[in-house]
């Protein structure tokens, strides 16, 4: 893990400018790994695959489609109370989690360039795209008089190093769990207008298409490695991500309730609408999958939500740090039980069940 400490002058948020939110487990992380690996990696045997994904990533379908029209041109002082909170805040994740993409991106770009020309060029395209949706993101929170100061964002935010195989088992999910997000509150919202509070979620349909190629991207760079599929170990590490990050998203939807209630969405339903598209997507690139549909699946998370729920509790009371630190053991007991159960639970062979179409 790498780190930078703020100086205590950057440390104090300017007029406008969002004091960066504390990093926790359940906040967007930046990402760095070995770039000689990732040069290294040999795509023999996908290389029609790989083309194909790199053409539609340089098409730049959405070139002209992040454009503010006349809708955003009002006050927004609606918006207000927990539902400008919530709001504020998953503008703030979702432009954190873009733009640690771009970061991540680019570093790849510029390391793999005259190593690895294909892969350079498609994390550039890559990066282009995440810099365009962070952009996008941090002009709406300006719509409620705040920002990010992304530059503050780069030099300050701790990196956590994450091996390749990591990287792209995680960002695969992470793009694939993007586009099923927004995908479904867009249906949600062209069926419910009424419960559309604010312009953005108009851009979702095209956006989550940018989420959806990305995840093609990894899936080729996943299957092009046969030890992230073919082994016993590729099968246990798929099983891990797939876990860790429906865990994250579970206690993140829950977490935030009130702006998902806000936009007319059952948190908990949306939660398991996501899981269980993402999972099956996932049975496309990944060798094993979970049984969301095993009885114990989604009441273990909900057991998880509530323990960090109590977890945030905790964190907020005014105790002496040594008493909450104590308090908390308990609950993170009870987190890490579930998601062993979980793990434990019975998986599905996605290699013999390839043929289905999702």
């Amino acid at each position: 893990m790498v780190s930078s400490t703020p100086s205590p002058e950057a440390a104090i948020a300017r007029p406008g400018i969002k004091a960066p939110v504390q990093e926790t487990l359940l906040t967007p992380r930046f990402y760095t790994t070995n770039f000689d690996a990732v040069a290294q990696m040999d795509l023999s045997g996908h290389e029609d695959e790989m083309e194909s994904v790199l053409a539609e990533l340089r098409a730049d379908y959405n070139r002209y489609h992040f454009v503010r029209n006349e809708e955003f041109n009002q006050c927004w002082d609606s918006i207000d109370g927990e539902t400008r909170r919530a709001f504020i805040d998953f503008l703030e994740r979702s432009c954190t989690s873009e733009f640690s993409g771009f970061l991540l991106f680019k570093e790849l770009s510029r390391k793999l360039k005259g190593r690895s020309p294909v892969l350079s060029e498609a994390f550039e395209l890559l990066a282009r795209d995440e810099a365009r949706h962070a952009g996008f993101l941090n002009k709406a929170m300006a719509d409620f008089g705040l920002s990010l100061d992304l530059g503050y964002l780069t030099k300050n935010r701790t990196y956590t190093f994450f091996p390749p195989e990591w990287v792209i088992y995680t960002v695969y999910l992470s793009e694939k769990i993007g586009y099923w997000r927004y995908i479904l509150v867009f249906r949600h919202l062209e069926r419910h207008p009424e419960h559309r509070i604010y312009p953005l979620f108009k851009y979702f349909e095209s956006w989550c298409q940018d989420e959806n190629r990305h995840g093609d991207f990894f899936k080729v760079l996943l299957r092009s490695q046969p030890k992230l599929w073919k082994t016993w170990t590729g099968r246990l590490w798929a099983r891990f991500f797939l876990l860790t990050v429906f865990v994250t998203h579970t206690l993140t939807v829950l977490e935030r309730a009130s702006f998902y209630e806000s936009i007319g969405l059952d948190a908990d339903q949306y939660n398991k609408d996501v899981i269980r598209n993402t999972n099956e997507t996932a049975r496309r690139a990944f060798p094993s999958i979970l049984d969301t549909d095993h009885p114990q699946f989604f009441p273990r998370l909900q057991a998880c939500a509530i323990a960090n729920q109590h977890l945030a509790e905790i964190a907020s009371a005014k105790r002496p740090g040594i008493l909450k630190f104590v308090q908390k053991l308990p609950w993170i007991a009870v987190i890490l039980w579930h998601m062993i159960c979980l793990y434990l639970l019975p998986s599905v062979n996605a290699e013999t069940s390839r043929a289905t179409v999702h």
